[in-house]
């Protein structure tokens, strides 16, 4: 490319910065994309345990009983409520208490006796995140207290074989960890395609994409000026909420290059804001731009394997989504940030986000071309 092109591509991308510099909409959403809404999305998430309110209705008052009470504590847990039985279903009625325990007369001494005891576990199913994850968990914790228990008065021989959790990666199982570093990956997806596509419609509102067809400038030159202005902000808004929401304020560690995350971002950014363009180009105001972008975001982010593993979908949706860029971006966000991994492992990812790059930049690139000479 000649240096008289890509100056003019540079000062087209000013321009783009200029513009955008001067809309505070567009300001307050990439700061509250990258802030607010990556903490809430650390900290808020249905399926943690978090000062769940749980009751306890304690008709033993026997040592286990209390060892048993003894094992709900915060932060997963708020200090059990003791209350009788007949305060059990007005606390479920108002949601006052997510979970009820019953633990009956007599437990104790059948449990050491080998007779049948039983725990009641009332349950608000309207939380249903929550009561599925802490269902569970509430079954492992009597389950071990009595285990535990039982391993204090009637010594055994040791079992032969002792079962080992190693979790890696995020050795407490920190739902923060994941949220967080996903919250940015979805960021960087949607603003690529909200800010070239409105930059674009932007113009042609104002008026001033006629100018830029009377001047010598190319599509391919106003194309890439709105591709590297978009990205570079982007770019920069992702840097600063990882360093500083990320591992400053959630103190959430990165295992891999950032660079390397960085470079592959890029390549994202490459293919998201040509679809921008082309999203633009389709549209013919901003109302009709989200509601494309509505059609196209919510599939991209749901099915690439950020919300829930692509194992778990239908083969043909596995194989689909193999053709959108956000699939290779998560796969690779997930391999360096989480696991530490090197070019080496992620040089697929890589590979595939240059190739749909350059195919849907080339597809908008032929559309943007069709609409400004339907204008012109």
């Amino acid at each position: 490319m000649a240096p008289h092109s890509l100056r003019t591509i540079w000062w087209l991308g000013i321009k783009e910065l200029w513009s955008l510099w001067r809309d505070p909409v567009m300001l307050v959403l990439i700061a509250f994309s990258f802030t607010v809404s990556v903490y809430t999305a650390a900290t808020a998430i249905p399926e943690t345990l978090h000062h769940v309110p749980i009751a306890i209705v304690d008709e033993d008052h026997s040592p286990l009983s209390q060892q048993i009470t003894a094992a709900f504590y915060p932060p997963q847990f708020l200090s059990p409520a003791m209350i009788g039985q007949e305060q059990v279903d007005p606390g479920m009625d108002t949601g006052r208490y997510t979970f009820a325990l019953n633990i009956p007369p007599n437990f104790q001494r059948n449990v050491l006796a080998g007779r049948t005891a039983e725990i009641q576990i009332n349950v608000d199913a309207t939380r249903m995140s929550q009561a599925f994850t802490g269902n569970a968990h509430i079954q492992q914790i009597i389950q071990g207290e009595i285990e535990a228990f039982m391993r204090a008065r009637r010594p055994a021989s040791v079992p032969p074989v002792e079962l080992v959790l190693r979790a890696r990666f995020n050795p407490a199982l920190e739902n923060a960890w994941f949220g967080s570093l996903m919250q940015i990956i979805n960021q960087i997806t949607m603003l690529s395609l909200i800010l070239t596509g409105a930059a674009l419609i932007r113009e042609r509102e104002h008026g001033t994409i006629e100018h830029l067809l009377v001047m010598p400038v190319t599509p391919n030159q106003i194309m890439l000026s709105k591709v590297w202005s978009m990205s570079l902000v982007v770019l920069v808004a992702a840097a600063l909420s990882l360093n500083g929401i990320v591992r400053g304020l959630l103190q959430v560690p990165i295992e891999g290059s950032l660079p390397l995350f960085f470079v592959g971002t890029t390549l994202h950014l490459f293919a998201m804001t040509a679809m921008g363009i082309w999203l633009a180009t389709l549209a013919r105001n901003m109302p009709q731009f989200g509601m494309l972008m509505i059609l196209i975001l919510l599939p991209l982010q749901m099915l690439s394997g950020g919300s829930t593993p692509r194992e778990s979908m239908p083969p043909f949706v596995q194989d689909l989504m193999l053709a959108a860029p956000t699939t290779h971006f998560v796969e690779l966000g997930q391999a360096i940030l989480y696991r530490g991994a090197g070019f080496s492992v992620v040089w697929p990812a890589f590979l595939s986000l240059l190739a749909i790059g350059s195919i849907m930049f080339y597809l908008s690139l032929r559309r943007f071309r069709t609409a400004i000479g339907a204008m012109a």
